[in-house]
């Protein structure tokens, strides 16, 4: 028995059996999808025949004394003839049998190695899981160190560009309506203004917690979660008042995108 699995946006199960297994099918992909959410899993099973061991062997003695009865006739008529050999006789049809297990039993044993087999997948995908999350929330506290960098910026880049517009207009010694002047800094500061996209950079954080806390298959959701960290650190990008927070939002991309292909491989 061999069990392969890889992820997949829904359940699709394939199986490879002998024809004396065919049968099994149907019970075998409902045992998958009581263990599994989704994935693709393929099953392939071998079947080997063994050689009948000697002890195995029946003789028909009924049928065995018929035909040395048979012989013994042939023999008289004939006269003259060679001897039967043993082996001969072994292989006269009927005279000797092979124990068969019955289809019933057959099935049976490979229902009980599909399920060691399938038990034994989903402790593997368990300890990978495992492993995935660590890597995941090591990835998740850079995203929240660069999230707390940018806010922390954020006052200081706001008054440099406040500055740099009023030096500006000092340069140019022409004379300004302060009333316009401060309503037009304030509609700039508004529109660089990108404390509600940490705001929910740090939600998805959280959220993204959760989720791997609460365990199961949980890979959809955090692949919809990692869509919307990579809109908010695009707006953020787009918004930036300087290369260090071009920088931060650039770093917040490439720790998105290692998660997501992380994520891919979890259910």
């Amino acid at each position: 028995m061999e069990l392969r699995s890889v992820n997949h946006r829904y359940l699709d199960c394939s199986f490879k059996l002998p024809d004396a297994l065919r049968p099994l099918e149907p019970l075998l992909r409902d045992k998958a999808g009581s263990a599994l959410a989704r994935g693709k899993l393929e099953c392939m099973m071998r079947l080997q025949g063994q050689a009948a061991q000697t002890d195995e062997l029946q003789i028909d003695t009924a049928k065995l004394e018929a035909l040395l009865a048979a012989t013994a006739i042939i023999g008289d008529q004939l006269g003259d003839t060679a001897p039967i050999s043993p082996m001969q006789v072994l292989q006269y049809p009927g005279i000797c049998s092979a124990k068969e297990h019955s289809p019933e039993l057959l099935q049976k044993e490979a229902q009980t190695l599909f399920d060691r087999a399938l038990q034994s997948m989903q402790q593997n995908r368990r300890r990978e899981g495992d492993k995935l999350a660590g890597l995941i929330l090591d990835r998740l506290i850079q995203v929240a160190t660069e999230v707390e960098a940018t806010r922390a910026q954020l006052p200081a880049l706001m008054q440099q560009q406040r500055d740099r517009i009023t030096s500006r207009i000092a340069e140019l010694g022409v004379e300004v309506d302060e009333g316009r002047l401060e309503q037009e800094l304030v509609y700039i500061a508004q529109k660089a203004d990108v404390a509600e996209e940490l705001d929910r950079l740090e939600a998805h954080i959280g959220e993204v917690r959760r989720t791997l806390e609460k365990g199961g298959p949980c890979g959809r959701r955090l692949d919809f979660l990692m869509q919307e960290l990579n809109r908010e650190a695009n707006t953020l990008s787009s918004k930036s008042l300087s290369a260090k927070t071009t920088q931060n939002a650039v770093e917040l991309k490439v720790l998105i995108e290692q998660m997501r292909e992380q994520i891919q491989n979890i259910e």
